[in-house]
């Protein structure tokens, strides 16, 4: 099992990840953070996620679907970079997810979703968060 900094770690490794924050969705606090350098500290950022988590999750037409077909992530492109929102599944307390900005020109969105999504499930002990 992959432990919250190697997580990071491994997460910050993707081609273009600029910064990665874990937050505790039930509190609305950053867990843990890694590649800060910019003004929005971890704190800001894990507060202003936390809405957005919510704000997605009590909307009707964005959460109301099939049984067992749970909000996973939450995509948000910008001019200069993608915003991936992954949630990660109940295996803690709470509803933790990360939020990862991945540098437009430097990343590839389709690659860090793949790699977040395989170390969150390592980090939760299963096969996928």
């Amino acid at each position: 099992m992959l432990g919250i900094d190697g997580c990071l770690k491994q997460i910050m490794e993707i081609p273009g990840s600029h910064s990665a924050t874990l937050v505790d969705g039930a509190s609305g606090l950053a867990v843990a953070a890694a590649g800060r350098a910019d003004p929005v500290d971890e704190h800001e950022d894990a507060a202003g996620t936390t809405d957005v988590v919510r704000a997605v999750l009590a909307t009707p037409a964005l959460s109301t679907t099939r049984t067992g077909d749970d909000i996973e992530e939450i995509i948000v492109c910008g001019t200069r970079g993608y915003h991936l929102i992954a949630l990660i599944n109940d295996a803690f307390e709470g509803r933790l997810f990360l939020h990862l900005l991945v540098d437009r020109d430097k990343g590839n969105l389709a690659l860090a979703r793949l790699r977040v999504r395989e170390l969150l499930g390592e980090m939760a002990g299963g096969e996928g968060a």
